[in-house]
């Protein structure tokens, strides 16, 4: 079977369309097109049901989508050995991430690690704890990072840092010094999404004090939630990681809650059967060294 073809097909089972496929793998749709009917008619079933509104895996498709991830992982495997022997000078890290994290701390991990092992071909999955958990199981990641995480026998789990939930406001905002939680029953306050977990998090908290905070606006994005903050369009409570750049630029500022305090702590996940290749011990002690260096109170 031709790997190639394997992979295609396997980048239009998770975009559900040779368009966005074809966009992913910078080549042309017809090209998508050609190596999914070659590999149609060389194993003689249909992998997918054409509709106007994209693809959709048959059968056939969805058995062969669980053994081309085995495959993918066991190629994965083998050049994660061969480049262990090589030591740092080779290779590839694949690591998971929630949102969060994905966005606001791995990428500047990500840049030191490249100066420091310009060889090893780094690769990021941004995506929500349960999806980062099932890549590390079939052997797709090597490492995850995550907030929250379900108990598992096959992963091996430790706490690399915590992170804190802070109310943020406008630079002019009237609300100032320390306020109550109760207190944001009486201002604007905007949230994510509902299912986000920033969310699930902040209405848990608010809970414990019988609170139940509706919210003015619900944003689709932590940036859009700063941004409305920043807009003076309400208040809102973030994750610290990603407000930063705000906070020091004196575009954003936070006001303490007196009652209210929310860390949830970050994970570094690992598959306890996976071999720990130097590059990604060499990882995982840059991250380390990288929260303790930048993010002491974290």
């Amino acid at each position: 079977m031709n790997l190639n073809q394997l992979r295609i097909f396997a980048e239009v089972v998770e975009a559900g369309s040779i368009t966005r496929a074809a966009r992913r793998l910078k080549v042309s749709q017809p090209a998508v097109s050609k190596q999914i009917s070659e590999l149609e008619e060389r194993l003689g079933v249909a992998l997918f049901d054409r509709g106007a509104r994209g693809v959709q895996a048959t059968h056939a498709g969805r058995a062969l989508e669980v053994h081309a991830r085995r495959i993918f992982a066991m190629e994965k495997a083998a050049e994660d050995e061969l480049a262990e022997m090589a030591g740092l000078t080779r290779g590839r890290l694949s690591i998971g991430a929630s949102t969060t994290i994905g966005s606001y701390l791995i990428p500047g991990v990500f840049g030191r690690f490249r100066r420091l092992h310009p060889s090893v071909k780094l690769e990021l999955e941004i995506a929500n704890t349960a999806v980062i958990q099932a890549a590390l199981l079939e052997g797709r990641l090597d490492l995850g990072l995550t907030e929250g995480f379900v108990p598992s026998t096959a992963l091996s789990v430790e706490q690399v840092a915590s992170d804190e939930m802070v109310l943020i406001v406008a630079p002019n905002h009237p609300l100032a010094g320390t306020v109550s939680a109760r207190q944001l029953l009486h201002v604007p306050f905007i949230m994510r999404e509902r299912g986000s977990g920033t969310r699930d998090v902040i209405e848990a908290s608010l809970a414990q004090l019988d609170i139940e905070l509706e919210p003015t606006m619900a944003l689709g994005s932590t940036e859009a939630v700063k941004n409305a903050v920043a807009a003076g369009l309400g208040v809102a409570m973030v994750s610290k990681l990603t407000v930063e750049l705000e906070l020091a630029t004196g575009r954003l500022r936070t006001v303490e809650v007196s009652d209210l305090k929310i860390r949830r702590a970050l994970h570094l996940l690992r598959l306890q059967r996976k071999r720990q290749s130097p590059a990604i011990e060499a990882f995982a002690t840059l991250l380390r060294e990288t929260l303790a260096a930048s993010h002491p109170h974290v």
